[in-house]
């Protein structure tokens, strides 16, 4: 009777056991599809960011383009005594 107990008893540790390793398992398959999701988003967000400001870099250049202009045509109206009008004409 005690063997009979003791296989038992093994048998039934075993199958504990080896239900919490399925459920581990199932647990931590959740965890990895999570992170993966969560990574992918993350992506998506920074690739939006990086894209605002690659808009905002390239119309600070295009103000900064025009300014200087401005100044080029300004200076060459100063020099040519002419108006900046004439100047950028040329």
């Amino acid at each position: 009777m005690r063997k009979i107990m003791l296989v038992a008893s093994i048998a039934a540790a075993a199958l504990a056991v080896s239900a919490c390793s399925q459920g581990t398992e199932e647990a931590a398959e959740a965890t990895v599809e999570g992170a993966v999701d969560d990574t992918a988003a993350n992506v998506d967000a920074a690739g939006v960011a990086v894209e605002g400001a690659v808009d905002e870099a390239g119309a600070a250049v295009d103000e900064g383009a025009d300014a200087v202009a401005a100044g080029a045509a300004a200076t060459e109206a100063e020099i040519q005594e002419e108006t900046p009008a004439e100047a950028a004409a040329d």
